[in-house]
């Protein structure tokens, strides 16, 4: 009876610490399309192993004390406004690019608006439409133990920026 005790007490305990180890991993996938109407895919994700406390990013894994509040990938607009570098996704410039990470889809691309906007792109989060105030701006993913919490893009509007 005592053995049968023991061995319940220590499943528990092994259901118990299993599951306060939150760890994830969120492969993210996309395709960039160059100026010149070229297409190549990436992958970019991130995962986290609380027992080993690595969090990766991309292809590359950091030891880490805790799981990182957030990360944020930048988006710089050329000085002509034409084209965007994103360096997580490519080394050079791009026209535009779809991107799912999770249950989130974000893609930014090129389009003619009655009113104009910054460098004719809009940026859209999960079907919502964002337009440049300026020539940065950054998709900020907000994590949790489960994963992604929450995408915020910074330095966007959704006014179709043409207000001053």
């Amino acid at each position: 009876m005592k053995y049968i005790l023991h061995c319940i007490v220590t499943i528990g305990f092994c259901l118990f610490s299993h599951n306060t180890l939150a760890s994830f991993n969120l492969p993210g996938k996309g395709v960039i399309t160059y100026p010149t109407g070229i297409q190549k895919q990436f992958k970019f994700g991130f995962a986290w192993d609380e027992q080993s406390k690595q969090f990766t990013i991309a292809d590359k894994s950091y030891n880490m004390s805790q799981l990182p509040d957030s990360y944020s990938v930048a988006i710089t607009l050329s000085k002509d406004d034409s084209q965007v570098w994103v360096q997580e996704f490519n080394n050079g410039f791009i026209e535009s690019f779809e991107w799912h990470i999770g249950e989130h889809t974000v893609t930014l691309k090129k389009q003619k608006f009655n009113e104009p906007v910054k460098g004719d792109y809009v940026i859209n989060l999960n079907e919502r439409s964002y337009f440049f105030t300026r020539s940065n701006a950054s998709i900020v993913i907000n994590f949790d133990k489960q994963g992604i919490q929450n995408i915020a893009i910074n330095g966007v509007t959704k006014n179709m920026g043409t207000k001053k």
